[in-house]
């Protein structure tokens, strides 16, 4: 008796929230994400590396700052600006994919048809097709 209680409100639960549209949307979003990132990196980041001085390379760029021994070791404290603009870089490049896949799937939805109306014959301005008098320039229509 409770299971049976306890599934039917799990049951309007998901139903009544969306719940299990949200899910599905989480999961292929997630999906649909590595595919872009996949495009990203995989197709379109070689040519950018391309057009981008040190052929390639630029990702790896950085400023020492210091270096110390550790453990037999040197360790250098670096500011890895060229990892920051390699995210800069795929971030736009994604959105862009992202924008450009969402327009090609999602149409917007057609503007609603304006409300009728008619013309006052005195002021013409517009006003509702039953009235009786122009709220513009109280003339009777």
């Amino acid at each position: 008796m409770y299971n049976s209680a306890m599934l039917k409100g799990f049951k309007e639960f998901l139903l009544k929230t969306n719940a299990l549209a949200l899910a599905v949307g989480v999961i292929i979003g997630g999906a649909v994400g590595k595919v872009v990132s996949s495009l990203v990196s995989d197709i379109l980041m070689p040519f950018i590396g391309l057009l981008v001085p040190s052929g390639g390379d630029w990702r790896t760029a950085h400023i020492t700052l210091g270096s110390a021994m550790k453990d037999g070791k040197v360790v250098e404290n670096n500011v890895n600006y060229g990892t920051f603009a390699g995210s800069v870089v795929d971030f736009i490049v994604i959105a862009l994919c992202v924008y450009l896949i969402t327009k090609a799937f999602i149409k917007e939805a057609p503007a609603a048809p304006a409300a009728p109306t008619k013309p006052c014959p005195r002021c013409k301005e517009s006003v509702a097709p039953d009235a009786t008098r122009c709220k513009f320039c109280t003339s009777d229509i």
